[in-house]
C-alpha cells in the first residue's frame, strides 16, 4: 500500500473504534456525549494512533493489542484540540472545516466534553485485556500516556505558548515548547506502540524515542510553514492564524527558507534513526516523508 492508503486504512480503523467506544449521542447527558463525539470523529490526519499501529506492527504486536493505545492517544489529541481551540486558549473558531466545538455546543459543554475525552483515555488504557506480550507493560503504558499529556508534556507545551505569546522567545525555548506541546504525545504514540511488542532494550527505545524527537518538530516546523503557504480550505482552520495572533514559530526566527532547511534536517534524523533498528522500518520513514511533505 501506499503512504496515502496505509494513512487511510488506519483512519477508517480508528474512526470505528472511537465511534464505538465513545457514548452514544442519545444517552445523557446527550449534549455532552454529542460534543464528545463531534471533537472525537470531527475528522483529521490520525497520525497518532497511525504512529502506535505502524510502530507497534514493525515490531510484531498484535493488532487487538494497539487498538487500546490507539484510541486512547487519539482521545488525548482529541480533548486538546477541543480545550485549545477555547476562547480563554487560542481562540478558534474553525477546526477541519467546521465550526469548533465550543461555536457549535457553547464553552461550559465544550470544556466539559474536553475533560471527558482526557478521563476516558485513561479508563480505556487501564481496562483494556492486553496479550500476555503486552499486558506486563500496561502500567508502563499508563504512566507514559500521563507523562506525556501532562506539565512536562503537552499541558505545559501548551502553558509556554500562552506565556510567549506577543513575546520574543529564543529558539531554544520555541523547540522546548514544540517538543512538549506537540512532539511528547507524538513520541508517546511510538512508544506506545513498540510497548505492545514487549519490553524495549535501551539501543532500541533510544532510536525510536530519536525518530519520534525529529517527527515531533518536524510537524510543527510544517504546520508553521504551511500556516503562511497554504490557505483556509487546504488547512480547515484559517490562515495566517499565527501571525495574526504574534504566535512564536520557526519561519518568525528562521525566515521561511531556514524552516524548511531545519525541516529538511529534522527529516534526515529520523531517517538516521529509523536505520538503527533491527526491523522493517519503512511505513514509518514513509510516514516521516509525509510529515513533511503534506499539503495541510
Amino acid at each position: 500500500m501506499t503512504t496515502h492508503q496505509q494513512l487511510e486504512h488506519w483512519q477508517d480503523r480508528i474512526y470505528t473504534i472511537l465511534n464505538t467506544r465513545l457514548p452514544s449521542d442519545d444517552s445523557n447527558p446527550q449534549s455532552l456525549h454529542q460534543a464528545m463525539r463531534y471533537g472525537a470523529l470531527n475528522g483529521g490526519k490520525r497520525i497518532r494512533p497511525t504512529l502506535v499501529y505502524m510502530t507497534g506492527q514493525a515490531l510484531g504486536a498484535e493488532l487487538s493489542d494497539l487498538d487500546c493505545p490507539a484510541l486512547a492517544v487519539e482521545l488525548i489529541h482529541c480533548y486538546s484540540l477541543v480545550h485549545d481551540d477555547l476562547p480563554a486558549m487560542d481562540d478558534d473558531d474553525l477546526r477541519r472545516g467546521k465550526p469548533t466545538c465550543h461555536i457549535q455546543f457553547g464553552e461550559a459543554t465544550a470544556i466539559l466534553a474536553g475533560d471527558a475525552l482526557h478521563t476516558q483515555a485513561f479508563e480505556e488504557l487501564a481496562s483494556h485485556s492486553f496479550s500476555n506480550k503486552a499486558q506486563p507493560q500496561q502500567l508502563q503504558m499508563l504512566q507514559l500516556l500521563a507523562h506525556a499529556s501532562g506539565s512536562l508534556g503537552m499541558g505545559g507545551g501548551q502553558a509556554i505558548d500562552l506565556e510567549s505569546t506577543s513575546k520574543v522567545i529564543d529558539l531554544a525555548t520555541l523547540e522546548q515548547m514544540h517538543r512538549m506541546k506537540t512532539g511528547a504525545l507524538i513520541k508517546a504514540s511510538v512508544l506506545l506502540g513498540a510497548l505492545c511488542a514487549g519490553k524495549l532494550n535501551e539501543q532500541e527505545q533510544q532510536s525510536l524515542e530519536q525518530y519520534a524527537d525529529a517527527i515531533g518538530l518536524a510537524f510543527q516546523v510544517k504546520d508553521d510553514i504551511l500556516d503562511i503557504e497554504s490557505d483556509t480550505t487546504t488547512l480547515g482552520k484559517p490562515q495566517g492564524s499565527d501571525l495574526a495572533k504574534d504566535k512564536n514559530t520557526y519561519p518568525a526566527l528562521l525566515g521561511l527558507d531556514g524552516s524548511k532547511q531545519k525541516l529538511a534536517d529534522l527529516l534526515d534524523l529520523s531517517l538516521q534513526a529509523l536505520a538503527k533498528l533491527p526491523y522493517n522500518t519503512d511505513s514509518l520513514a514513509e510516514l516521516a516523508n509525509y510529515i513533511v511533505n503534506r499539503n495541510a
